[in-house]
């Protein structure tokens, strides 16, 4: 799998992973709240870099 494929996969997944929390927030033991959420966080911060680096390096061709 190239860089791209394994860097859109990752994006698909985090947002995909904040979406079901938020939608799931209910049903989800208070426990885990916190940590997902955060973890959900860290996700979709990373993906939002990623896109930015992706778009940044769009032109070099590498």
């Amino acid at each position: 799998m190239s860089n791209s494929a394994s860097i859109l996969t990752f994006i698909i997944v985090s947002f995909c992973f904040a979406l079901i929390l938020i939608m799931k927030k209910d049903t989800l033991p208070s426990g885990f709240k916190r940590p997902l959420a955060i973890l959900a966080i860290v996700m979709v911060v990373f993906s939002f870099t990623l896109i930015v680096y992706s778009f940044f390096s769009l032109g070099t061709g590498t």
